[in-house]
């Protein structure tokens, strides 16, 4: 019996995904066992040219990390969604749009000026930017597209599951991958990780008050943070309470506030603006005494980098999605 094709592939993203699925450590030698990966471009010598003379839903299932940047991953995303039973958003990237995402505050443009022109280490005297096509004596060069707009891979091509975190741990990774060999997954459309809150599984969670308030926000670097006591709770912005439980608590067992790579629970439609209500309902009280409105804006304005504090991984899956361009 022929083993079920899987792909991995690699769009706009740092790599971390793709070192999850090594962390597997002997696991993966169960997973080559049981599947046959018929494109990895990180560890295997696959083309796109292999993909593309595959039949329509030949392959079992695509995992993709990274958001759409480039013209290149769309056309890649939209090759393995045809050649694909099931397609996996793999990592925060993919599912959010992630730390790429926040590119969307500039357009092509701006972002270009300030990588080939602005920074101080470019040597690019005649001001060039990269063309899509370029002839040299051997032919024609040509790069793919750079978009203006980041894009999550729902925002491209239909998704099967969401498989969340930055990366994805490699037990949800294991969990995933014997679900769907099992036929055991979800509906389509679901999260691969529990529905609940990090807060709900936090080791601090016995430390954070029952009624808590924020008389001064302080960022880790100015303070030494106590290890046993809830982050909030020291007036260190902790995005718990807005994201999904299921990476361990890593970054918390690590002495570090969670930053809301995991995404929402299931019905909050902008995990930014359910983290900034959060936030805010938690600020403006000073002992029993309610702060003034010019205190409140005061305390507000200490957080420094408020849409990177609050969309650091989700901004192009909000609302907000991209600043606006002219």
């Amino acid at each position: 019996m022929a083993k079920p094709k899987v792909a991995f592939y690699w769009c706009a993203s740092c790599g971390g995904c793709e070192e999850a699925v090594v962390d597997l450590n002997e696991d993966i030698l169960k997973v080559a066992d049981a599947v046959d990966i018929v494109l990895w471009p990180v560890a295997l010598d696959f083309k796109r040219k292999d993909i593309e003379a595959m039949k329509d839903g030949e392959i079992a299932v695509s995992f993709i990390n990274g958001a759409v940047r480039l013209e290149e991953q769309e056309e890649m995303a939209k090759l393995l969604r045809q050649k694909s039973q099931l397609v996996v958003a793999f990592g925060a990237c993919a599912h959010l749009g992630g730390i790429p995402g926040l590119a969307n505050f500039w357009d092509r443009d701006s972002i270009f000026e300030r990588v080939y022109r602005e920074v101080p280490t470019v040597d690019n005297p005649d001001k060039i930017f990269p063309q899509l096509k370029t002839k040299v004596k051997e032919g024609e060069l040509t790069l793919p597209e750079f978009y203006d707009t980041v894009k999550t891979l729902d925002q491209t091509i239909d998704v099967d599951y969401y498989l969340p975190g930055c990366p994805p741990p490699p037990d949800l990774i294991m969990n995933a991958i014997n679900a769907i060999l099992e036929g055991k997954l979800p509906e389509k459309g679901a999260v691969l990780a529990p529905n609940k809150a990090l807060c709900d599984t936090c080791p601090r969670a016995e430390s954070k008050p029952d009624k808590l308030a924020i008389d001064e926000i302080k960022r880790p670097w100015q303070v030494k943070m106590d290890p046993e006591k809830c982050f909030l709770a020291q007036g260190i912005i902790c995005l718990g309470p807005a994201t999904r439980t299921g990476c361990g608590e890593t970054c918390i067992r690590a002495n570090q506030p969670c930053r809301g790579c995991f995404g929402p629970v299931d019905g909050v439609v902008d995990q930014g603006a359910k983290a900034l209500s959060m936030v805010a309902s938690i600020l403006g009280i000073e002992g029993e005494e309610t702060m003034s409105e010019a205190e409140v804006k005061k305390l507000m304005d200490s957080i420094v980098d408020p849409a990177g504090t609050f969309y650091r991984f989700s901004l192009a899956s909000s609302l907000l999605r991209r600043k606006r361009m002219e």
